[in-house]
């Protein structure tokens, strides 16, 4: 499937040529989930997004589809359910992307009030499987190990008030895979996906909003697309949307938080799996340190955030924080600002006005008796009496009495979602988290169907988004391993080395064939070896990259996990996009200073001065 900027002019012309029936605002992972659902339909559908697809928020989070184990503080069965029901789903229409990689979670006793002991981890690890469909006798079952095994694992974790720890089912994920995935099978159904196109006004129709008008950031021509119906998918920039109909008061929906994430050489910090631990600093907050191609990254921040949203920026006192936290939980380490090789900062589209449970913290109050009773109920069911109503409820007492939160402190701030058509016909989808966002589109389209068919007697069926895969996902996801080694062997016939294959074929899924039929056919670019050159080729075809950046940092793991290989490969990057893309010397230059931006402040280079 093309999908590259030889192809990105045709949908402008396409979009300012015909009215659309859904016209999106915003191309992270809101907006492309959505995307995929309406084109899916038949519906005439166009995305605009004024970056590159994931590049403002979906792109800069923890890189994992959470389940949400930390909810149980409270036991908050309802939202573990809804949100390990949904983990489940997501794996299943992207199998490719999140891979299960078993967190562990020590437990100390020398540190005060702590989210979980022994005795309180087993029981909400125990009722999590049940929730996520884990069979005890499944190798992804739960478990606990001893303190010595804990060391022997990790053996620069704080050893002191160790008591073991807990092991449970998580998902490790790439944010902008599933982005850009999503799009692309968006884009293959019929949608117009377009980046690089900022929404600056909105054009009105008997007081009704029916379209907007866009510039177009590569040429700055200023278009107009109309559309039936447009809807608000902008995540952070939710206000900001809404803020461009100057003819009645807006209520702001947000509060958005930043999130920082610091990366190491895992020699330096060795984990050999997801670790997820109490800061140490009763702040009730915890801290992920998730090993990821041969580094280490850690995080994350919650702090309020008022400045630039295209480009947030890791701060002195982001820094000091994550190597406080990361040096008192691995002590041997003794990390500083020197080791750090690569960093992100994100936003999260929190809605403002309720609280809610949030995984880095938040405590709905006191725990009600329905939620008391679904937790001894599913415990007993499940641990055949092994805890008594007397203990569980001595532990309740107690999580309660130490985790109250102010309602304004940031961590607080819901991760629900919002949807919502205002009095300008405005649709805004607002809110949730990545793990939601099938959910979210879903519920979305209900609405949408609803009112296509009520005000413009045009009549789609939404699809079933549960077992409708995106692009690169279309194989059974029982059989993740199996197609992997399958597909692999055609990489080695295309020329490739084995190990370069493997990588190619999990990372890809089933588009990874189209990147071997690349590497078959194609000689290597200058600088470049062969897989490298045919993932290039694939991202400029098939991807839409317009930038350097776009390929190092999104399409790939170059800038964040690869980091040691950049200066060796970057100037033939340069060269193999500026020829596609047919840039003047003085676009190469340009893009060749906005590459050496992004490393400085990936790198952190200011702050180590």
């Amino acid at each position: 499937m093309a999908f590259s900027k030889k192809t990105r002019q045709e949908a402008i012309t396409k979009v300012q040529n015909e009215e659309m029936d859904l016209l999106i605002i915003g191309g992270g992972i809101t907006g492309a989930g959505l995307a995929l659902q309406a084109a899916a339909t038949g519906m005439k559908v166009a995305v605009l997004e004024m970056q590159d697809f994931s590049e403002g928020t979906s792109s800069r989070s923890t890189k994992l589809v959470h389940g949400g184990i930390r909810y149980l503080k409270n036991f908050d069965v309802e939202v573990v359910s809804d949100t390990v029901s949904e983990r489940a789903v997501v794996q299943s229409i992207a199998p490719h992307i999140p891979k299960p990689d078993p967190m562990l979670l020590p437990i100390y006793d020398d540190e005060g009030k702590t989210t979980f002991d022994m005795f309180s981890v087993k029981i909400a690890m125990d009722l999590y499987d049940r929730l996520a469909g884990v069979d005890e006798g499944s190798p992804y079952a739960n478990y606990t190990i001893s303190p010595e095994e804990v060391l022997r694992r990790e053996p620069l974790i704080k050893k002191k008030g160790l008591q073991g720890a807990g092991i449970y089912l998580d998902y490790r994920n790439n944010d902008s895979r599933l982005v850009i995935d999503n799009i692309k099978k968006a884009v293959d159904d019929g949608a117009q996906a377009i980046s690089k196109m900022k929404v600056i006004d909105f054009i009105y129709t008997d007081g009704q909003i029916s379209g907007v008008r866009a510039r177009d950031l590569l040429t700055d021509e200023v278009i107009e697309v109309k559309s039936k119906l447009v809807i608000n998918t902008s995540g952070p920039w939710v206000d900001k949307i809404r803020y461009l109909n100057f003819t009645r008061p807006i209520v702001p929906k947000m509060r958005p938080t930043k999130g920082v994430h610091l990366v190491v050489n895992a020699a330096k910090l060795p984990v050999p799996q997801p670790t997820y631990f109490d800061t140490g600093k009763h702040d009730k907050r915890m801290v992920f340190a998730i090993p990821r191609e041969n580094k280490t990254y850690f995080g994350t921040t919650d702090t309020d955030y008022h400045g630039d949203f295209t480009d947030p920026k890791v701060t002195q006192e982001d820094v000091d924080y994550l190597l406080d936290v990361i040096n008192f939980r691995y002590p041997g380490a003794n990390i500083t600002i020197n080791d750090i090789e690569s960093s992100w900062a994100g936003l999260r589209p929190l809605l403002g006005g309720n609280s809610g449970s949030d995984y880095n913290g938040g405590d709905n109050g006191a725990v009600s008796e329905t939620s008391f009773n679904a937790v001894v109920e599913a415990v007993l069911r499940y641990k055949n009496k092994a805890a008594t109503k007397a203990e569980v409820e001595h532990l309740l007492n107690n999580m309660e009495s130490s985790l109250s939160e102010t309602a304004d402190a940031p961590s607080f701030v819901s991760r629900g979602s919002s949807l919502e058509r205002e009095s300008d016909g405005l649709i805004t989808l607002a809110g949730g988290k990545i793990t939601d966002y099938r959910k979210m589109a879903a519920g979305a389209m209900e609405l949408i169907c609803q009112i296509l068919i009520e005000d413009f007697d045009l009549k789609y069926e939404p699809i079933d988004s549960k077992k409708y895969q995106i692009s690169g996902g279309e194989f059974d996801p029982t059989k993740v391993e199996e197609v992997v080694a399958e597909n692999m062997k055609i990489g080695v016939v295309a020329g490739l080395t084995e190990e370069e294959a493997k990588y190619i074929a999990d990372f890809y899924g089933m588009n990874s064939l189209q990147v071997f039929a690349y590497a078959s056919e194609m000689k290597p670019y200058e600088g470049l070896s062969l897989a490298e050159s045919a993932r290039l080729r694939y991202a400029l075809e098939d991807e839409m990259i317009l930038t350097p950046v776009d390929y190092l940092l999104r399409r790939t793991n170059h800038i964040l996990f690869m980091r040691e290989s950049i200066d060796t490969i970057k100037v033939h990057v340069v060269n193999v996009i500026a020829d596609f893309l047919g840039w003047s010397v003085e676009e190469k230059a340009e893009q060749e200073k906005a590459l050496e931006k992004a490393l400085r402040e990936s790198d952190l280079s200011d702050l180590k001065k």
